[in-house]
């Protein structure tokens, strides 16, 4: 979505705690510089431009602010206690910190190539330091996801990849949803945020479905994002369970998951 707010200058510092290993990086990257801008009590972040890569409301930081953020969270209908989850592309973390409030039991893995957005989403977002449970890794997510230490591993992935434009994920490839897949345990779930008005929209989704057994899409939400859903192993919707998970995930959470349910509804016919 295109926001024209006033940025503020950046503050960051290094991330306290335990420092992962360090990894040879095998290109060069350039980045964008990372801005902020606030409106209305919601801190946004940008990379240099006016669309949005993550909000948090100040007086709810652990909240998912953003609805597409939200639907990302739509494989809690089918997985309860997850015990491994892999966020990849931080934003403002906003994902992974509700995953590490949410699940007590679960370790939290967060994989982002740009050191400037870790920094600030620990100085400006509040995301906690890592621990036992979180582990924020400056890593490219490709040679995350294609490092056989990491297969067989995740109950649940996120996938959030973008640039400065926002229009479409940097990692879009068979090869790299194959890598995705290999990281899932058996009936794990991958979620992916999409542009559904965008090429790229159709060049992922058929990736995704020459490696998944069943891809599904939630509706389009206002600003334009599609979240696409990928089971690792055949799935069959299960509508009154459905509905009955969604009632405990409201109630727990305060997220909109009937609306999940219906949005599978609608989606039967795989996107």
């Amino acid at each position: 979505m295109l926001i024209k707010r006033k940025s503020i200058e950046a503050e960051s510092n290094y991330r306290s705690g335990p420092k992962a290993a360090a990894i040879p990086k095998p290109r060069k990257v350039k980045f964008a510089p990372v801005t902020l801008s606030e409106l209305d009590g919601v801190r946004y972040l940008h990379f240099g431009t006016e669309w949005v890569q993550g909000a948090m409301r100040l007086r709810k930081p652990d909240w998912l602010e953003l609805e597409y953020a939200q639907q990302m969270m739509a494989w809690m209908l089918f997985i309860s206690e997850p015990k491994q989850l892999l966020q990849l592309g931080l934003g403002t973390g906003a994902m992974t910190k509700f995953c590490y409030r949410q699940f007590e039991q679960a370790h939290v893995t967060a994989v982002d190539l740009n050191p400037a957005v870790i920094m600030i989403c620990e100085s400006m977002f509040k995301l906690p330091a890592n621990d036992e449970r979180l582990n924020v890794i400056e890593m490219d997510a490709m040679d995350f996801v294609t490092n056989s230490d990491n297969h067989d591993k995740f109950d649940a992935i996120q996938v959030d990849l973008y640039d400065a434009t926002a229009r479409g994920p940097v990692l879009d490839t068979a090869e790299f949803y194959q890598a995705c897949a290999d990281c899932l345990l058996a009936d794990g779930i991958l979620t992916v945020n999409l542009f559904g008005d965008h090429p790229s929209f159709a060049k992922n989704i058929k990736a995704m479905r020459f490696v998944f057994d069943t891809v599904l899409c939630l509706p389009e939400v206002h600003d334009g994002n599609v979240v696409a859903i990928a089971f690792k192993s055949r799935v069959k919707l299960d509508f009154p369970a459905l509905l009955e998970r969604a009632k405990a995930i409201k109630e727990s959470t305060k997220l909109p998951a009937k609306s999940w349910v219906d949005g599978l509804k609608l989606s039967i016919t795989p996107c």
